[in-house]
């Protein structure tokens, strides 16, 4: 659920989809009493703790017990959801949206989001108003829980080297837009001892800058890299979710690096199977096949590569847009994890971020995106059917189009009124080709 607080996002509504999720926990779990628990936690967003009161508010009036993280990274979430053994997890954000919006994300007891039917059922217990309400005795119970960066801190560290990567004493510039992010991220660099320079790393919830970790989004950042010269910046979004890369001469890399370079550090250690989503990179691909490993496509949304990962107990996965998902840590896209991953390639290899991109290669890639209702939507998917009818098509979300020099992803968003056109290729001119050509369709259907 995701909205504009205080127009189509309020108190109320939040309240009653903690009831809807608080009651399907509740059948979910036999309907036994006292002994369904939710870690709830939340970004920094000032609408946050109204929300997050809110949401409290719904679980406990159904008997659901509250296990109150504060502010922390949705993967803090979904790792003290397992931790503590709990029937599921709320998490207050909006991810990379601007500040007028917030949302609730809901995890099940393995920290992944809800498959689509189980999700439907949830939808269906908030419009119904399909309550199960406890009397005064059994009303849930509030209980803070402080331990979320610890946990999640001593798992990643669990997983790499922290005295190869002590020993390079990496400078590092941060920048955590005032989101979730800065204060876990901030103690993990120091124990890899790292010397950090962190720039909007109050949890303020007042942006910087807009908030997706995009290119034209992280100006200031590659300007302070390329005066202060360390090794490398990283940038996360509100709820640390997902990670961009700045390289050492102040270069944005992009966020499709942040899974490659993971993916490159992972397998040159073991073999195992990756999973990615649609629109993510072909580097991946090439990085999988120099292992001798299988790639699984799935649509896009972490629950989708998640449900990959564990069905193909793949070593690493995550989607192109900084979302680095590895299951040793958790089933959640993980910017701590990222940095890690990323910190213990550079240590190891001794090379330097621009040095590693350069091994891995890459393609030029377009992502852009317009408004588009519905059945605008499904016509343009049905002309491009017809116009690229010798592509190779993949349809379990949208339409990917796999050319020899290219692909094309045509997809409808799952949180705005819009159509997503991703777009790789061999380089720029390949992929205007077929820019041009879903611009081309779109006009005539639009007009």
């Amino acid at each position: 659920m995701r909205g504009i607080v205080g127009e189509n996002l309020t108190g109320f509504i939040v309240a009653e989809y903690g009831c809807a999720f608080g009651s399907f926990l509740k059948d979910r779990n036999g309907g036994k009493r006292g002994k369904v628990s939710v870690c709830v936690g939340r970004d920094s967003r000032p609408s946050g703790a109204m929300l997050q009161s809110a949401v409290t508010g719904g679980l406990c009036a159904v008997g659901v017990d509250v296990i109150d993280l504060g502010i922390v990274t949705t993967p803090g979430v979904g790792i003290m959801v397992r931790h503590l053994g709990c029937n599921g997890g709320i998490v207050i954000t909006a991810s990379h949206n601007p500040i007028q919006y917030n949302g609730v994300k809901l995890l099940l007891d393995n920290g992944v989001a809800p498959p689509p039917e189980q999700a439907e059922q949830i939808r269906h217990r908030y419009f119904d108003k399909h309550f199960t309400f406890a009397d005064s005795p059994h009303c849930g119970q509030v209980t803070p829980n402080e331990q979320t960066d610890e946990i999640h801190i001593d798992k990643i560290l669990s997983i790499i080297d922290k005295k190869k990567i002590a020993a390079k004493k990496f400078k590092v510039v941060l920048d955590s837009i005032n989101g979730a992010g800065g204060r876990p991220a901030k103690k993990l660099l120091a124990e890899l001892g790292c010397k950090v320079a962190a720039i909007n790393d109050q949890p303020t919830g007042l942006f910087s800058h807009r908030p997706e970790p995009t290119a034209k989004n992280l100006t200031s950042l590659c300007k302070i890299v390329k005066k202060e010269r360390p090794d490398i910046g990283f940038a996360q979004d509100p709820d640390a979710d997902r990670l961009a890369i700045v390289d050492e001469n102040g270069s944005y890399i992009g966020e499709e690096y942040s899974l490659a370079l993971a993916a490159k550090y992972v397998l040159g250690k073991k073999k195992g199977s990756v999973a990615t989503n649609l629109s993510t990179s072909r580097m991946i691909d090439d990085i999988a096949q120099l292992g001798g490993v299988q790639v699984f496509r799935t649509p896009v949304g972490e629950a989708n590569v998640a449900e990959a990962m564990l069905k193909h107990k793949c070593v690493i996965g995550g989607e192109g847009n900084g979302g680095v998902i590895d299951l040793r840590v958790g089933p959640i896209r993980d910017s701590l994890v990222g940095i890690a991953l990323t910190l213990q390639l550079m240590a190891e290899t001794g090379k330097s971020v621009s040095q590693l991109v350069c091994e891995i290669g890459g393609y030029y890639m377009s992502k852009e995106k317009f408004v588009a209702d519905a059945e605008q939507a499904q016509k343009i998917l049905n002309s491009a059917k017809q116009v690229f009818a010798n592509a190779r098509l993949n349809a379990s979300d949208g339409c990917r189009f796999d050319f020899a020099d290219g692909w094309l992803h045509l997809r409808t968003s799952n949180t705005e009124p819009v159509m997503r056109i991703i777009v790789e290729a061999k380089d720029k001119p390949t992929a205007k080709k077929y820019i041009d050509a879903v611009l081309k369709i779109r006009k005539e259907i639009q007009a």
